[in-house]
Formats: C-alpha cells, structure tokens, sequence
C-alpha cells in the first residue's frame, strides 16, 4: 500500500498544479512510481485518456494528465475521479471516472456531492495500493471554511487518507504570510494536525530578504517553510483554467505572422494554441474586440463549453462581422471543436444538452456544416493525416456536425481559407502544425521558418527545468518524511471550533 501527500493552496492559482508537476517528476527521478490525483476538478480545459478494462475514452482534467506525464505514468480516470465543467454561473456538467455523469446546481454544490466524494476516495484508494506515493493536489483555498463539512478534495481528503498536508501560496500577490498563517487558522484542531509546512511560490529578488518574514512564520505556527520557489517566466505548462491566459508566452516582438485567438467567455480546451506560442516566427494574441482582428492574419474560434451562448456573445460585441470581414478578404480561419461549429450554417440543441431544449441558431455560414446535440458525449483518441501531413488528436464534445460541400479536415471541413476541426490537440504535432502554418502563411504573403521546434520535446524540458527548480528550491527530503513521520503539532489559538 503506497502513501499520499497533499499539496493544498492559500487561493486559487497559487499554483498548486505545477508544484505537483514538478515534484511528480522529481519523485519519479527517485525511482519511485507516482500518481498525481485531483479528486474533483473545476475546469472546461479536459483531456482524453484511455480505459484499460474497456479501451474506451474517459475525459480528465488537463492538469492532471499533464502531471500523469511528468510522473512517467499513464494517465487514468482515477487521477481525476470527479470533473466538473461549468455550463453556467450556476450550473456544471459532471464527469465521474472519466464518463458524463449528469449536472450539478450552484445549489446543490455544498450538500449534494456524497456520491461523488465516494467515487473520488473508491479512486484514491485503487491508486494508492498501486503505486509507492500519491501526489494529491488540493482545489482553490485549503479554508474554504464554508464548504468543509462536506469536503472532499482538500482537508476532507487528507483527513480520509491522513496525509501530510503543505500549502502553497503565491507570494506576487501580495499578502503571503497573512494567507498562510490565517489558512492555518480558520482550520479546527484535527485539520492542523495535518498541515505540515509552507511553500512560497513565485518569488522574484533575493530570498535572504525573505528571512525575517520565513522565521516568524515558523515561530507563529510551529511549521516550518519547506521551499521558495522563484519566479520562472518561461515556465510555460499545459494551464487547469483560463486564470492564466493572460500569462501565455505570446511572442511580443515582430511575428512573422499574427494569430488572433477570440476568448469566447466559457472557452475550453485552450491549450489547443500553446504550440502555435512556442513558434519563433508566429505572434498570438488573445482578443474579444472586434477592432483586434484588424491586423490578424490569422483567426482561431477555440473550443467552448457553451457553444450557443459564445456564438450569442460574439454578436453582441460584432466579432461575428469582424470574423466574417476577415475571412472575405481573404484572411485565414481556423474553428476547433464548438468554434468550428460556430463557423457552419446551423446548430440544433433538440435535447437541451447546453441549454433550453430545441435552441438552435444560424452560425457564421462560413462553412457548409450543420450541428446536431446528441446525449451521448464522443470522447475518442483519432488520428489520420491533413495537408500533406500526418495527424492526431482527441475529441470531447455532444456536437453531431454533418458536412456539406466543403473539403474533409482532421474530422471536420474546409472551404478555401476557412478550416473547422473536431480535433483538439492536432497543433501540437509538429509536422501537421507546420503544414498549416506553411499554408495560411502563404495566403496571408508571409514567409516564416517552421520546423525547428519539437512541441513534445519543449513540453518534457520544461517538465524537467520544473523538477530541478523543485530539487534545487523545495526541501523533498523533508516531504518524503512526511510520509512516515506524524509528530504532534501546536494548534493556533482563536481557531474556529
């Protein structure tokens, strides 16, 4: 039977997803097999890995199959037994082990999840007795104090698997040691019997300044500050939530050639551009102006969780026109999964599968293409070969989309400048991508150099450059104590009971 750690935060984006990463690899380096595990996932940003049984795809989070890789392991359901993926303010799909599992009000959220939290421990344990340690990662604030008596992903969790607990906080906020002494606090006796140490992360200057702030806060709670992560601006990883778009390493000079990615407000699967981010000659920008795509050579409509209602927002702010514009003057467009949809002529929701059933809207007509809603939710590995080139990706979608006259592409269509894909992923292999960039870079009488960056590459050397931050700024022999050691530890005072 292995052990567990959990890796919980002071807010969300702390960044509780590339700690575990890094310390995922740096275990796995040790020669230990390692599982990363999020018992529930808040995120419209999936991923499709395989069933054993049955061979069929199950969707995770895509932090959580990114984290799979760094361990070296493959990835699984059980990594993320619970996926919730926002429809709406008030309202998420839910998938248990992989597969839909219906929806979740704002309601129902406190109370309403025993199943899931059943589910979500039956999938730590199977992992636990199969690998030597479990790296769990916590959701948003380790005190979120409201939610706590029926919490399963953060102290809830670690009280069930009695793990040794550290908490991250993200020090370029602001305001580190008050989020991590009052996380401490507002935690009841039991809960801070669990809580071990303190990770500072996004450090930028000279830690020895740090020194007063990293003693009080030992003497204050009786725990000590494991590690000061530095400030790593290239640390570019595969991101759980669109808190950090704004952080994508976009080119800022010169591009060769621009690419205005149109951040529809319930995107999804946004990681569908980060390849395009590492090319030396392309320029991404993320825009939701109009007045943006006035000298872009190139527009995406990414992926949505929402695809009516993004379609609705993208006229209420004229982007409809402007793409429409663009693409008459000849400029490149590329739709995957719900922007392809919303690239076609018509898209049907009989069964209220986003929404009110029997909503329907014309789309920008670009494309030859009319959708269809179906219950049933495609999840699929496929691969096959586009422009010359081979190709493969993974679909995750409700969206039947029949193909009228327009060319066949990676499981969608193409009319002239304007290209639709159901498949998330394509660009990042690299001989499909620079096809493509090849070709929109010619229409658009651009010349760029492709071919000189290994996306599957970049992603393992900035997996590593994460470890070796963790092995050089984070104490892991302290954490693999923690795995056998259970001292008891001061409660603070004036804690809620």
């Amino acid at each position: 039977m292995g052990t567990g750690i959990l890796v919980a935060g002071t807010t969300s984006d702390a960044g509780k997803s590339v700690v575990v990463t890094g310390i995922c690899r740096a275990l796995s380096r040790r020669g230990l097999t390692v599982a990363p595990f999020k018992a529930q996932n808040m995120s419209n940003n999936s991923m499709v890995a395989v069933d054993a049984a049955t061979g069929d795809g199950v969707e995770i989070g895509r932090a959580q199959w990114i984290q799979s890789v760094a361990a070296r392991a493959v990835p699984e359901s059980a990594m993320n037994p619970v996926l919730l993926k926002p429809g709406s303010d008030r309202r998420s799909h839910v998938v248990v082990r992989g597969r839909p599992a219906g929806t979740l009000e704002a309601g129902e959220f406190a109370g309403g999840r025993k199943h899931l939290a059943e589910a979500a421990f039956a999938a730590f344990d199977d992992l636990r007795s199969r690998f030597d340690v479990v790296v769990c990662e916590g959701a948003g604030s380790a005190a979120e104090i409201n939610l706590r008596a029926h919490d399963y992903v953060n102290m809830g969790l670690a009280q069930y698997g009695g793990m040794p607990t550290i908490v991250v906080g993200d020090i370029d906020r602001g305001g580190v040691f008050a989020s991590m002494y009052g996380t401490l606090a507002l935690l009841d006796a039991a809960d801070q019997q669990l809580i071990r140490g303190f990770v500072i992360n996004k450090f930028r200057g000279d830690v020895g300044l740090l020194t007063p702030g990293l003693d009080s806060l030992c003497e204050l709670t009786g725990r000590p500050v494991l590690g000061v992560l530095p400030w790593q601006r290239d640390l570019w990883l595969d991101s759980e939530d669109s808190l950090a778009l704004t952080s994508r390493p976009a080119h800022d000079g010169d591009g060769a050639l621009t690419i205005a990615v149109v951040m529809v407000p319930r995107v999804s699967n946004f990681t569908d551009v980060d390849a395009l981010c590492l090319e030396p000659d392309v320029r991404v920008r993320f825009v939701d102006d109009p007045r943006a795509l006035a000298d872009a050579d190139v527009v995406i409509l990414p992926g949505t969780r929402a695809t009516l209602a993004d379609l609705e927002w993208l006229r209420s702010r004229g982007l409809d026109t402007a793409i429409i514009d663009h693409a008459r003057a000849g400029g490149a467009v590329l739709g995957i999964c719900g922007g392809f949809q919303m690239l076609g002529r018509e898209i049907n929701d009989s069964h209220g599968v986003e929404g009110h059933p029997g909503a329907s809207a014309h789309g920008l007509g670009l494309l030859d293409v009319r959708t269809e809603f179906g219950t049933d939710k495609v999840l699929r590995l496929p691969s096959g070969a586009a422009l010359g080139a081979s190709a493969s990706g993974y679909e995750i979608h409700h969206g039947r989309v029949e193909v009228g006259h327009a060319d066949e592409f990676l499981g969608g269509a193409r009319s002239g400048n304007v290209f639709g894909t159901m498949w998330h992923g394509s660009l990042e292999r690299d001989e499909l991508r620079g096809a493509w960039l090849r070709e929109v870079a010619a229409a658009a009488g651009r010349e760029i150099c492709t071919g000189t960056v290994s996306f599957a590459s970049a992603r393992d050397e900035r997996i590593e450059l994460l470890a070796d931050m963790i092995d050089e700024h984070l104490d892991v022999d302290a954490l693999l104590s923690m795995l056998t050691d259970a001292p008891v530890l001061p409660t603070l005072s004036g804690t809620l009971r």
